[in-house]
Parts: structure tokens; C-alpha cells; sequence
């Protein structure tokens, strides 16, 4: 009977560390929002979603039209506030999976940028209370 010879290979899979490079912490949310923008070829692309977290500089978006990384577009966010929808000049797509993608915030207003901070702010001490609430507490609320 012959033996097998087993040859073990140098590249076998292996867990991958990744780093997440969000200069902020993102807040978990959902409520709707638009986004438009051009792509390559010049058509337009018009598509509406749901913000999946949101922080200052970035947002995530599981959206009803698949984008490519490194798409600029234009956001209309329907922050649940009762107000007219935050308008985010520019961002660019950092990552894309499918529907889900990711942007980063390149050009706001300052009337929407402080719009933005304010809504964060009071949401991040919401977010933060809670996640700190014992599991107890927050079962019975």
C-alpha cells in the first residue's frame, strides 16, 4: 500500500484584523433619507434609504440603489426632528457592500453642520444613558 504524501501549504486562511479608521463613533439611528449624484458615464443616479448610524463626519446608508466606492453624492437626511431635510452638500462613498455603503461628509453649511452637531449631541446622551442602563432596567422599560 502506498502513503500519501501530504504537502501542508504556507498560505492557509487565516483571521484578518480590521482596523476601523472612523476618526468618531457613529450613533445607531433609522430614519429615511435621498441621495443623488452622477456616475461615471453622466447619469444621473437617484436613490432613497434609511441612515443606518450617523456622526459628524460620516453616515451609514442601506440604500434602494447599489453605489461604487468613490461616488460623490448629495444627501437629503429626514432627521426626526420635524424640520425641512438636513441638506449635505457633498460626500464621497468610502465603502460599498450591495445595498449598504458608508459616506463621508465633505461639504456642509454651517447652518446644517450646527444642525447636525445638535442633533448628535442630544442623541449621543440618549444613546450613551441607555447603553449604560443595567440589562435589568432596560428590560423592563
Amino acid at each position: 500500500m502506498k502513503h500519501a504524501r501530504v504537502r501542508l501549504e504556507k498560505s492557509l486562511p487565516h483571521a484578518v484584523h480590521v482596523r476601523n479608521s472612523r476618526a468618531e463613533a457613529r450613533v445607531p439611528v433609522d430614519f429615511g433619507l435621498m441621495y443623488s449624484a452622477q456616475d461615471e458615464r453622466g447619469a444621473l443616479i437617484m436613490g432613497d434609504g434609511t441612515v443606518i448610524d450617523i456622526s459628524n463626519s460620516g453616515l451609514g446608508i442601506r440604500g434602494n440603489m447599489a453605489v461604487k466606492k468613490g461616488l460623490e453624492m448629495t444627501l437629503f437626511i429626514y432627521l426626526p426632528d420635524g424640520q425641512d431635510p438636513l441638506f449635505v452638500m457633498e460626500t464621497r462613498v468610502a465603502w460599498s457592500t450591495g445595498h449598504r455603503f458608508g459616506v463621508e461628509i465633505l461639504k456642509m453649511n454651517l447652518r446644517e453642520r450646527n444642525r447636525l452637531r445638535y442633533f448628535l449631541c442630544s442623541n449621543l446622551r440618549q444613546f450613551w444613558n441607555m447603553d449604560r442602563t443595567p440589562r435589568s432596567r432596560r428590560s423592563s422599560m
